[in-house]
């Protein structure tokens, strides 16, 4: 098992998550984080810190397509271990349902 950031990240990167990651396993892309599946130790400190609930067990039915997003952009994407601040409208989009049709972005974030 391993977790996965999924869409209610995307336009919202609230970065509470990186500070609580005991081996610094997430990535950061333009508009939102991921989770590199083959670092992550499944210790679930991060969950319960994203205040966009977009972190979640790659068991709960249905994140096929985040486990893949996850895997395919933690080997592009630069690292990230230190909190930023959240893009200033971050909770205009929380919520929000589709965003990763209407605002995903492939390009990679500025990291450490």
């Amino acid at each position: 098992m391993t977790y996965v950031v999924t869409d209610n990240c995307i336009k919202c990167k609230y970065m509470d998550c990186i500070e609580v990651c005991p081996v610094d396993c997430f990535y950061e892309g333009e508009n939102m984080l991921v989770i590199h599946p083959d670092e992550c130790i499944d210790c679930g400190v991060c969950e319960p810190e994203c205040p966009a609930d977009a972190i979640k067990p790659d068991t709960e039915p249905g994140l096929d397509k985040w486990l893949q997003v996850n895997t395919e952009y933690a080997e592009k994407w630069p690292n990230i271990t230190a909190k930023k601040e959240p893009p200033a409208d971050a909770k205009t989009f929380d919520g929000e349902a589709g965003k990763f049709e209407k605002y995903f972005s492939a390009e990679p974030g500025e990291g450490d």
